[in-house]
């Protein structure tokens, strides 16, 4: 996250020197950092998974519901370990990423007519949502521009929340569309290929999460997704209403 949040702040830098958002910019210290992206960071995880779920329940399979899944509660998709403690570790180490999981939702194929199609929807399901909400976060930034007007303080707190919904949701969405079992994208990709292809890709699995991470430190994942973070970031600016001085300053209070 550190990587792609300094990737985004060096590519929209405007080549002539603008006045940073400092006009009233508050100044965060860490534990203000990590309330504003707190409910950005609950919403894009739980919703995430819950658009798992309830797509698979539109098309036959309801073991998500049945287990409580399609809940909004975010403590029902926190997974100790991959929600919690590894993005704290990576927080604290030097690596300049942050890296994380959710608890997944458990999917039954075989209650799909089509299986291979059935999961690439599914898998869809997820990055998909985290676009919506991209745009859902995209109107709380303008509205928090608007507030600054009548009071400073809230309308910049809605201007920063905003932003970490964007990017986080960015992230997310950019992320899960790696076509990398078990992420999102190699379920999509699985629907589309062959049925010989599909079976690599579902060999590949056991050993997924372990390719994923060794592109995370290499460098490799975040050299991919770095231009693409920074196309999409600078395709939606114009739509928060901020310039880009407003919109780089925004993204350094934020920075960890």
């Amino acid at each position: 996250m550190r990587f792609i949040l300094a990737q985004a702040f060096r590519a929209l830098r405007n080549p002539v020197p603008a006045r940073p958002y400092n006009a009233g910019m508050l100044e965060l210290d860490f534990m203000q950092r990590l309330a504003i992206w707190v409910l950005p960071v609950l919403f894009a995880v739980t919703l995430h998974e819950v658009a798992h779920g309830l797509v698979a329940r539109r098309l036959g399979d309801r073991t998500a519901e049945m287990l409580g899944r399609l809940s909004l509660n975010p403590l029902r998709h926190i997974d100790p370990i991959g929600t919690i403690l590894v993005p704290l570790i990576m927080l604290l180490l030097p690596f300049g990423i942050l890296f994380g999981w959710a608890k997944p939702v458990p999917v039954n194929p075989r209650n799909f007519q089509d299986p291979r199609r059935g999961m690439a929807y599914v898998g869809a399901a997820g990055p998909f949502a985290n676009l919506l909400m991209l745009l859902a976060w995209v109107l709380v930034v303008r509205v928090g521009t608007l507030a600054v007007s009548v009071d400073a303080f809230w309308g910049e707190v809605f201007v920063l929340m905003g932003v970490a919904g964007v990017l986080i949701n960015a992230v997310l969405m950019l992320f899960n569309l790696i076509p990398i079992p078990p992420l999102d994208g190699s379920r999509v990709l699985a629907g589309v290929v062959s049925p010989p292809a599909a079976r690599v890709l579902a060999r590949i699995e056991p050993y997924g999460l372990w390719i994923v991470v060794l592109l995370l430190l290499t460098g490799v994942l975040q050299s991919v997704l770095g231009p693409l973070f920074v196309g999409l970031l600078t395709l939606i600016r114009p739509l928060t209403g901020l310039p880009v001085s407003a919109l780089l300053g925004a993204v350094q209070a934020l920075h960890f």
